[in-house]
């Protein structure tokens, strides 16, 4: 009897996926795992990220970082099992993802449960109770929106239509447009939806330019974002377009075309780094990142410097973990979630991480710009 019952419990532990059997952690080494969206309708995020996941250090603090990349097609349930493939199976100490929000959250999940440190990379809400584990390395949509109705505010605009992804993304900026609609004097005469796939919003922006707003926002990502740009103007409309710091990047002109030319995005400073006072502690790692990633992956992507600026994070916090515990380890691990809080003015490419155990963004204005779309080149907003 106590026989069977020993061989029981160890089915259950491997079932589980607990077992020590599967993989084990190599001393001296820091393995990073990343879930990212290189296929599907977010690849144009995804791939920029896996792009410049070959471009950060193979050493940190005297480890050999050790670098597992996963597809998970932009689905949350396939971020789920990456996630748990990754920290279940490879043991990593760190994991990265993903690209888009709703399979960030998924990530978060996993990561939280299982005490994993956790960058996201696409924004996400953050659950009260459930931010020790995870940071996020984009901006904030409060942040980003604050920039945009700013300018809005500022030209005239009253009246707004937005349309944006049927999707936490688009959920999240049709939120903070209601929140602050009434500080900037803002009015939603309309709100559209569309899914991520979708090849048409040919009725939705019908609907959008016959209620005549001022302006409309674009709530999107990657070159979904171009669509409806692309048919605003088809139909007519001649009033000005946002677009969300999710859709900043060289796709996105491509695909919209003359449509592209005017729109007014907010962004990160690491499309335009050169612009900086070199007192900024965005600007050298900004620069550095345009300078790896240009040579070899052509013109430079805001999307690219999310899993860059996690590892500028990982270079100042993990010497700080190695004085208390070895990789491979819970331990290590705890140490790390407790260093993302204590060291501080953190410079990156995206902006300066000051994250507390409660602000899990930890930037500030430093962290956006305001760009347009000129002779089919990104310009800062004068």
């Amino acid at each position: 009897m106590k026989f069977k019952f020993s061989l029981l419990a160890a089915a259950c532990v491997a079932a589980l996926g607990l077992s020590g059997a599967v993989a084990k952690a190599e001393d001296g080494v820091l393995t990073v795992g990343a879930t990212l969206s290189t296929t599907g309708p977010a690849a144009a995020l995804g791939i920029p990220e896996k792009n410049a996941l070959t471009l950060v250090p193979t050493e940190i603090g005297g480890l050999k970082v050790k670098l597992i990349v996963l597809d998970d097609a932009g689905d949350p349930t396939q971020a789920t099992t990456n996630a748990k493939r990754l920290i279940n199976d490879d043991k990593v100490d760190v994991i990265l993802g993903s690209s888009t929000t709703p399979p960030t959250i998924a990530v978060s999940a996993v990561a939280f449960d299982a005490k994993v440190p956790h960058f996201g990379l696409g924004p996400m809400p953050v659950t009260p109770g459930k931010e020790r584990y995870t940071v996020i390395m984009p901006q904030p949509v409060p942040l980003m929106a604050a920039g945009i109705f700013d300018h809005m505010k500022k030209n005239g605009v009253k009246t707004v239509g937005m349309i944006g992804f049927s999707d936490s993304w688009g959920d999240l900026w049709l939120g903070q447009f209601k929140a602050a609609a009434d500080k900037y004097g803002l009015k939603l005469v309309a709100d559209e939806r569309y899914a991520r796939a979708d090849t048409s919003v040919t009725g939705q922006v019908l609907k959008l330019v016959a209620a005549k707003p001022d302006a409309v926002l674009v709530a999107a990502s990657g070159t979904g974002a171009a669509l409806p740009q692309a048919t605003l103007r088809e139909r007519g409309f001649k009033g000005l377009i946002y677009q969300t710091h999710g859709a900043v990047s060289q796709d996105f002109i491509r695909i919209a075309g003359k449509a592209a030319e005017g729109v007014i995005m907010a962004s990160g400073p690491d499309m335009l780094p050169e612009g900086q006072p070199d007192s900024a502690l965005t600007k050298a790692p900004g620069m550095a990142l345009v300078a790896a990633y240009e040579p070899k992956f052509g013109p430079r992507n805001q999307f690219a410097g999310h899993p860059w600026d996690a590892f500028e994070v990982l270079k100042r916090v993990i010497p700080v973990v190695l004085k208390k515990a070895k990789p491979g380890t819970p331990e290590f691990r705890e140490a790390i979630a407790d260093a993302l809080i204590t060291e501080k003015d953190i410079g990156a490419s995206q902006g300066v991480y000051n994250f507390t155990a409660t602000d899990r963004y930890g930037v500030d204005e430093r962290a956006r710009i305001m760009l347009t779309v000129k002779d089919g080149k990104f310009e800062l907003v004068k």
